[in-house]
């Protein structure tokens, strides 16, 4: 290995432009002379000086720096240079998203200068344009996006590298040998980079976790997790505080809260629910409205600020959903027990208590601390049954006890009362323009290994959009309470913004080739366009394919203290309130409410921006590695299917090959233009197509083809699949 050679002298310093530039610009208000920079650069030599005294003459007739006193230079604030933050592809090139400019500024390889993706950066944009688009160059790395990353360790006798996961890392992690944490060879390891040298070809880092031995199960889940620094176990102190907890129910504690806990209660969740933090009531009132009270776990009243409990619910921000675990915001002893709305137990409570009429009018509301007493709880296919057939009998099948369950005749009736309103509700938000996602999500049946022995997919249906518009309902109503007060208090609202022009063009031309007609010319036709889209395509082999790119139009919701609405609601105010057990925001909503009920004055805005953007990145760090989790059993589940032939739709077409996905299954996998061997293909980016050069054969996106596992890499989480040829009748 070089590194413990003795090292000889170079006659040039490589990157020295950069370097000088690097120095100088660290702080743009001091001025170095050559010495100076030769001392920063480790080097002492006078061929090494006279470069560098070479190279500041050079870049002071470029006017990239300024000579200020004789022999001292310093930096030229341009306004050539911009900041933003860089997308790296796995081809080890990238893109700047940079406000200054309409499109993003593709940055090649010898330019990224040691950025990585997600930094933010400082770039010099060139004032021509190359091959028809903006190109640039990293001068500075302001701020890295993250340090730690999972890979595979090679151990050699005095040294290690750790080969990245993420195609998106360019750059092995060199390890001193004892750095490693005794990581065996071949292992999977986080590894935390400490110093990227300038003459270094690789960062320098040390190894602060041992995930285990690759493509074994564990292995692989806790990899996706460590991928994004979340967490796979509460610490030692945080799970004993909160076992600590007195959690009972209390006389003292009774009377500061309405008391409805003879109200009939009860919950409605998926079948294999562990927490439940969402419950409804109902009650007929004497002038025949309904009173409906949608009642939250009061996770604030036991998650107390200041708290290492808190601390560590807060840097957690949101539950992880994996394929087969859930990474739980709060310890077992509050999300399980004391915060789970279980069926014959006391609980205290946050709740919006509305009256309704029989056209699902607002005729009044209340927010507030209570305590309830849930009666029943149901799964979404028992009330489901309830709506299909006005029984009250659940059958054996779909009950949660595998027996025959005769639901309370009261409930029954309530269920059945409840989905008649949720149904107006609905239909008014469609009217307003709200937009129908619902997508089909993928399930796997699970053996005891957690080996997938099948895929299921799960919809939406009745009993599902029931729970879901009261929950809206009380999201909503407690937005507009809070946000409609003057003067103006600080709230957190979840925001979603218009979607983008140019993604709703791209989404017209790609649907246009299945026969759909769209018309995006305003936003009550933009809404009625994409409802009538999702509704066409619903159950046809293009339905995921559509979904997916239709839902990539839209912006990203967020939280914010500045409401800007919720487009995809038709809601001007929206808050999340109704799941405090899995995510941080809903606490702070529930904090805020009882602060402005208790007429407190308003809390820093400021300090709850920054508790927004914490709780969005989170939020968007766990849906990247739930995603991963169902790639990831994807392959594991394809691996066992290797000698199939399973037709499938393109999904994707690029130069390198097209992206296939299994109607029967969703599983997607690649195709590559290399392994289609009857004829030479090449990619036709205007017909998002394919084209073979003598054939003329077309392999479209959204055509229907035949294909075959060639292999499923389950430590990239990557299936690459053989095209047997397009589907027959399709040809």
């Amino acid at each position: 290995m070089t590194r413990k050679k003795k090292k000889k002298r170079s006659n040039k310093i490589q990157n020295l432009n950069n370097s000088i530039l690097k120095i100088l610009k660290a702080d743009k208000n001091k001025s170095y002379n050559y010495k100076q920079i030769a001392g920063k650069l480790g080097v002492n030599d006078a061929s090494s000086r006279n470069q560098i005294i070479k190279i500041l003459h050079k870049l002071k007739a470029k006017q990239e720096i300024e000579e200020v006193d004789r022999g001292k230079f310093k930096a030229i604030i341009s306004t050539d240079y911009h900041t933003g933050f860089i997308e790296v592809n796995s081809k080890e090139t990238g893109y700047v998203i940079c406000d200054d400019f309409d499109e993003d500024i593709f940055i090649a390889s010898n330019n990224l200068n040691k950025a990585l993706d997600g930094d933010e950066v400082e770039l010099y944009v060139f004032k021509r344009r190359k091959r028809g688009r903006l190109e640039g160059e990293i001068t500075q790395i302001i701020k890295r996006a993250k340090s730690e990353f999972v890979g595979v360790i090679q151990i050699n006798k005095n040294f290690a590298f750790v080969i990245p996961d993420s195609p998106k890392m360019y750059a092995d992690v060199f390890v001193p040998i004892n750095k490693t944490k005794k990581a065996e060879d071949g292992y999977k390891v986080l590894v935390k980079i400490e110093e990227w040298p300038d003459k270094a070809d690789s960062p320098i880092g040390r190894v602060i976790d041992v995930l285990g031995k690759p493509g074994e199960h564990n292995t692989e889940i806790h990899s996706i997790l460590a991928e994004y620094g979340l967490p796979y176990e509460f610490p030692p102190n945080v799970e004993d505080y909160a076992n600590k907890i007195d959690t009972s129910i209390t006389a003292d504690e009774i009377k500061k809260r309405r008391d409805m806990r003879k109200d009939l209660t009860f919950t409605i969740d998926p079948k294999d629910a562990k927490d439940f933090d969402d419950a409804l009531s109902f009650k007929v009132l004497e002038n025949g409205n309904y009173e409906i009270g949608i009642h939250i776990a009061d996770v604030s009243h036991y998650l107390k600020e200041g708290t290492i409990l808190d601390d560590e619910a807060y840097d957690r921000a949101t539950s992880v959903y994996l394929v087969d675990r859930v990474v739980p915001m709060l310890p077992e002893i509050l999300s399980n027990n004391a915060c789970s709305l279980r069926p014959h137990e006391e609980k205290y409570t946050f709740s919006a208590v509305f009256e309704l009429n029989d056209k699902a009018e607002l005729k009044g509301q209340w927010f507030g601390r209570t305590v309830t007493y849930s009666d029943a709880r149901f799964a979404y296919e028992e009330a489901q049954e309830i709506i299909e057939t006005g029984a009250n009998t659940i059958s054996k099948e779909i009950s949660l006890t595998g027996e025959s369950y005769q639901a309370d005749q009261n409930i029954a009736d309530a269920v059945l009362k409840l989905d008649k309103l949720a149904k107006i509700l609905r239909a008014k938000r469609m009217r307003s323009g709200a937009i129908s996602f619902d997508k089909v999500e993928v399930k796997f049946n699970l053996d005891d290994n957690n080996n997938p022995t099948g895929v299921f997919f799960k919809t939406s249906k009745d009993a599902n959009k029931l729970i879901e518009e009261f929950m809206l309902l009380a999201n909503r109503k407690v937005a507009e309470f809070i946000g409609k007060q003057n003067p103006k208090k600080t709230f957190i609202y979840r925001i979603h913004d218009e979607p983008d022009d140019q993604k709703l063009a791209d989404l017209k031309n790609i649907v246009s080739r299945f026969g759909y007609k769209v018309n995006f010319k305003d936003r009550k036709s933009t809404t009625a366009s994409l409802n009538e889209l999702l509704k066409d395509v619903a159950g046809k082999k293009e339905q995921n394919l559509v979904d997916t790119l239709a839902i990539r139009t839209m912006s990203k919701a967020e939280y914010s203290v500045h409401n800007i609405g919720h487009y995809g609601l038709a809601f001007s105010y929206y808050s999340h309130f109704t799941s405090p057990i899995r995510r941080y925001p809903d606490v702070m909503a529930h904090r805020l409410l009882q602060r402005y009920i208790d007429g407190q004055k308003s809390a820093n805005e400021e300090q709850y921006e920054e508790r927004c953007n914490h709780s969005s990145k989170m939020e968007y760090l766990a849906t990247k590695a739930e995603r991963d989790s169902i790639k990831y059993m994807q392959v594991k589940f394809m691996q066992d299917h290797k000698d199939e032939e399973f037709e499938g739709v393109i999904s994707g077409v690029t130069d390198w090959g097209i992206y296939v996905e299994i109607i029967k299954n969703k599983c997607e996998g690649m195709v590559r233009i290399r392994d289609i061997k009857d004829d030479y293909y090449t990619f036709d980016q205007q017909q998002y197509a394919l084209v073979g050069d003598a054939s003329k054969t077309m392999y479209q996106l959204g055509d229907e083809v035949v294909v075959k596992v060639k292999q499923a890499d389950l430590v990239r989480k990557h299936l690459d699949f053989i095209l047997i040829g397009k589907k027959e009748g399709d040809q």
